[in-house]
């Protein structure tokens, strides 16, 4: 019987287990006893020197014993015990697997439930207009399909189905949302067709068919929260409020800020609603509507909107904030560029009026704030209406350099007259300390004052005024214009003080940059504009030596400590005028020069038509001196004037000289003529220099003409001797100390005396004499 119940339990394997375990006590039992023994023989062999030796053999004995059982035992487990735990580690694993298969299924099943459920109380809740339950439980579906979808068994066409009427349910959902989002908010716009303008703006009309609540008040009612709540769920609010507040700010709250003539209109319907609407009362003249009507117009719509739409909590926010999140960037800079842009005062004395727009745009702030469409406390818009002193001086200097680059680029031709006794008008300023600024006076310029020296003597009263010329008319407003910019910057902060000043040294260096660029044509085609543009920088440069000490000490530091200077401007006009003036001369040569390119180089004069050329060129060269003449006759200083036409003549006389000392041959009769055509020039060409309008005062100049023209005396020099004979040539020589040798080289003198006497035993000796 035993052996039946061996066999029967070790073919389940309990009993192999509960051997095995005995055998496993047995050998360590066995174990600890060899231990012991080994131990105490150890001990008698080593500590007591007892004689052990049959001991030990059969310790030994017992050893090998026990090592065979354990290597026995091992084997056993090797074969067949673990043979048996992988057996039960599979069989565990599949009915882990079966497990988990079913929790997954019953899982699902209770995903498709709440799925089913879900869309039935969402259909409920649709029909009932429980819009907010509507979409709790759309949510609730979305959820339930979104959950089915993380598991392998995704691509059953049931989940593919419910998928698709998730999506379906959700658009018509939307929808329904969306037509009432248009009963209660209608908008009627101009056609896009129509041109954008005053007229069209007068046709936008906002009904807002939501009715106060049943007290009375001008609370949203429920359905309207129902319905913002449910958009907000599905996500689709933010997209109907952007669109709102697009069509809001375009057709609405700029036109109002653009058009000053543009009023809103607030009509209150019973049972209906209320309606904005555009309306146009009067035309108005201003260009620009100012920030007291701006605010005012705005705050009527914006509180229409917030008691009647937007003062409903939707998460954590009112509608109203969500609202001024998306326009009021976009409206501020509105309200900025086109109102206080143009509020801003143009000159310093109505700066302290100024104070009212910013309390005003404060108090626009703060209702903003307190219907929730501003969050901030720092906007751009109150920022930029509380840096009016910078906005002013910018402003300020925008204008100037407009108005200055509109003078330069003003025709230079019409002129005024400058003379000696011109006085320039300067600004009396305040005493140093003093709160009160001067007006504009007449005043002497710094240089008309008598300058007293050590040595009793005193400089003339002129000795550093600007001589008299023309000036354009445009120079003479563009030195006023900077006048008065610095004249502002007295008295101004310091940021409004350095923006003015170096404001008006721009536009004197924008008159060095443009002037000569934008007039360059007209500079190298007109003699007049180019004596004019002369003028012009050198009136400039005078004044500029003066102008920044005039103003030093009334100005701010850094500018009082020296940095109020022009001086360094000074050269850079002097050159551009005197650049600008030889440009023009050096054409007026050229020009020269070429007509007597065509007198066929003075040779051959006894033919007929050489003579005639070459006396057609010199009438031709006297004819162009004395129209240069009358163009910059009284336009020039007399100076400049008298050196300009001294060069020109000096040129023509120039070339003269050299094209008869050229010839190797003169006869007489070529003599003859040669000393025809330069006597005309010796009594024409001083009649060139006209400097002033009045005849008999001209006549000093023209009696001056060796000053101006350096080659004058050579050339009355060379028509004497194309009349005088060898004795009259050698007594002007006067053995090189006479008239002609302080004008003609020896070699010159004996090659004009070749050319014009024949191969003599007189013209041998008279050369020479020539020494």
């Amino acid at each position: 019987m035993a052996s039946f119940v061996t066999e029967v339990l070790a073919s389940s394997g309990k009993l192999e287990k509960e051997d095995l375990s005995s055998k496993i006590s047995k050998m360590s039992r066995k174990v600890e006893d060899t231990k012991e023994e080994i131990c105490d023989v150890i001990t008698k062999r080593y500590s007591e020197f007892l004689p052990s030796l049959q001991g030990s053999e059969k310790l030994m004995g017992q050893i090998d014993e026990v090592s065979k059982e354990i290597n026995a035992l091992k084997n056993y487990i090797e074969t067949e015990v673990q043979q048996n735990i992988h057996v039960a580690v599979a069989d565990y694993a599949k009915l882990k697997q079966q497990l988990e298969k079913n929790t997954i299924i019953i899982t699902m099943l209770g995903h498709l439930k709440e799925f089913q459920d879900s869309m039935e109380e969402f259909g409920q809740a649709l029909l009932e207009k429980k819009y907010v339950k509507t979409a709790k439980q759309l949510e609730r579906a979305k959820a339930s399909v979104d959950s089915l979808k993380e598991w392998k068994s995704s691509e059953l066409p049931l989940l593919r189905a419910l998928s698709s009427e998730l999506t379906i349910q959700r658009e018509n959902f939307i929808y329904h949302l969306g037509d009432e989002w248009k009963r209660l908010v209608v908008w009627k716009l101009p056609s896009s067709k129509e041109p954008v303008g005053l007229k069209s703006f007068l046709k936008t009309e906002l009904s807002l068919t939501l009715g106060c609540s049943k007290d009375g008040e001008n609370i949203p009612p429920a359905q309207l929260c129902c319905i913002l709540q449910a958009l907000a769920i599905q996500g689709e609010l933010q997209h109907k409020i952007k669109l709102f507040s697009q069509v809001l700010l375009k057709n609405m709250l700029k036109p109002l800020i653009i058009y000053p003539s543009l009023l809103v209109r607030v009509a209150e319907q019973q049972g209906e609603g209320t309606i904005l609407a555009l309306q146009c009362l009067e035309e108005k003249q201003e260009e620009h509507s100012s920030p007291t009507q701006v605010y005012t117009k705005l705050l009527v719509v914006l509180k229409t909107l917030h008691s009647h739409l937007l003062a409903v909590p939707v998460g954590e926010k009112l509608l109203s904030a969500i609202l001024g999140d998306l326009i009021w960037e976009e409206l501020s800079h509105c309200i900025i560029h086109e109102c206080l842009l143009h509020s801003i005062p143009t000159h310093s004395n109505q700066l302290e009026k100024y104070n009212i727009v910013i309390k005003e745009t404060e108090e626009f702030e703060k209702s903003l704030k307190e219907m929730h469409y501003l969050q901030s406390d720092s906007t751009d818009l109150l920022k930029y209406a509380r840096d009016v002193n910078c906005h002013f001086a910018s402003k300020k200097c925008k204008d100037v350099i407009v108005a200055a680059r509109k003078l330069m680029t003003s025709k230079m031709h019409n002129t005024v007259r400058i003379t000696q006794d011109t006085k320039l008008q300067l600004p009396k300023l305040p005493v140093p300390g003093s709160e009160d600024k001067g007006r504009l006076e007449a005043n002497n310029a710094p240089c008309r004052k008598e300058v007293r020296l050590d040595n009793d003597k005193q400089l003339a009263s002129r000795t550093m005024c600007l001589p008299g010329c023309r000036i354009s008319e445009s120079v003479q407003q563009l030195m006023e214009l900077a006048l008065n910019t610095l004249y502002e910057a007295v008295g101004s902060s310091t940021q409004c003080s350095v923006q003015l000043f170096f404001t008006v040294r721009n536009i004197f260096q924008l008159f060095y940059d443009v002037v000569p660029t934008y007039h360059k044509e007209n500079l190298l085609k007109f003699p007049h504009l180019a004596a004019i543009q002369h003028n012009n920088c050198m009136y400039l440069a005078h004044h500029l030596l003066t102008l920044g000490h005039h103003f030093r000490s009334h100005l701010p530091q850094p500018l009082s400590e020296g940095v109020t200077t022009f001086v360094d401007m000074v050269p850079c006009f002097r050159k551009l005028g005197a650049q600008c003036f030889l440009t023009q001369l050096n054409v007026q040569k050229a020009e020269l020069l070429e007509r007597l390119s065509t007198a066929r180089n003075f040779s051959n004069l006894d033919d007929e038509d050489n003579y005639t050329a070459a006396s057609k060129a010199i009438r031709q060269v006297i004819h162009q001196l004395k129209q240069l003449g009358t163009v910059w006759q009284d336009v020039l200083p007399v100076n400049i004037y008298c050196k300009a036409m001294g060069s020109l003549l000096n040129t023509a006389i120039t070339e003269v000289i050299a094209k008869i000392m050229m010839l190797e041959d003169i006869s007489s009769e070529e003599g003859e003529h040669l000393h025809t055509l330069c006597q005309t020039i010796i009594e024409e060409g001083p009649l060139v220099f006209i400097p002033l309008a009045e005849e008999n005062k001209n006549k000093k100049y023209q009696e001056e003409v060796p000053i101006y023209v350096k080659k004058w005396i050579t050339f009355k020099e060379l028509v004497i001797v194309l009349r005088a004979n060898l004795q009259e040539i050698v007594n002007r020589w006067a053995e090189g100390k006479g008239p002609l040798a302080l004008e003609f080289s020896i070699s010159e003198m004996k090659s004009l005396i070749r050319a014009l006497f024949q191969n003599t035993e007189r013209r041998a000796i008279a050369l020479t004499k020539i020494k």
